[in-house]
């Protein structure tokens, strides 16, 4: 992959990314219908979190590590999911979880990796570019960026997904992110 500035990067094995993955009319219909969503508070082990999230499908409790059902997946996600599912080769009610994030300016991520009851990951970026860096999760090892442009989507699989945390640093506009999973089987 090339970054903006012409540059190579070698990002982990894995990783994938489809700029234009929206067309700019998807992308508009779809600020328009995350905006008036009920957003709630990030919270994880007692700390709030600048950014907030609506979840679906299923919700995770960091304080007690487990699953649970949520609403249903809301039927204006169904065509980006599906498109999405295709992308992974899975079908699309085996993407389980969609997480809407609301980041505001000046709203990071820090370094994590996905909680394991999820198997591939597959993001959207809507409405301002942000960078997503990727690290060796048990080594010490160089920091990895890829500018993620509104409208692309990522997705984490394999290396990338259980090697490495990502993270992504403070947002300068507001952005907004849609995150489909699928459960991770047990082998």
């Amino acid at each position: 992959m090339i970054t903006k500035a012409g540059r190579p990067v070698d990002l982990p094995k894995g990783f994938e990314y489809r700029q234009d993955f929206l067309s700019p009319e998807e992308e508009q219909d779809l600020l328009t219908k995350v905006a008036g969503l009920d957003f709630q508070p990030f919270e994880f082990q007692g700390y709030i979190a600048k950014r907030r999230i609506v979840e679906y499908g299923y919700e995770y409790d960091f304080s007690s590590r487990r699953t649970s059902a949520a609403p249903a997946i809301p039927e204006f996600l169904n065509p980006i999911r599906v498109r999405a599912a295709e992308w992974a080769a899975v079908r699309s009610n085996e993407i389980v979880e969609a997480v809407i994030t609301e980041y505001m300016p000046g709203s990071p991520i820090g370094w994590h990796r996905d909680v394991p009851q999820f198997e591939a990951i597959i993001g959207i970026s809507l409405g301002s570019a942000s960078r997503m860096r990727f690290k060796p999760y048990k080594s010490e090892g160089k920091i990895i960026s890829v500018v993620l442009d509104p409208r692309s989507a990522y997705m984490l699989r394999g290396i990338a997904r259980w090697n490495f945390q990502h993270s992504i640093p403070t947002v300068k506009r507001l952005r907004y992110s849609i995150t489909f999973r699928t459960l991770r089987t047990k082998k």
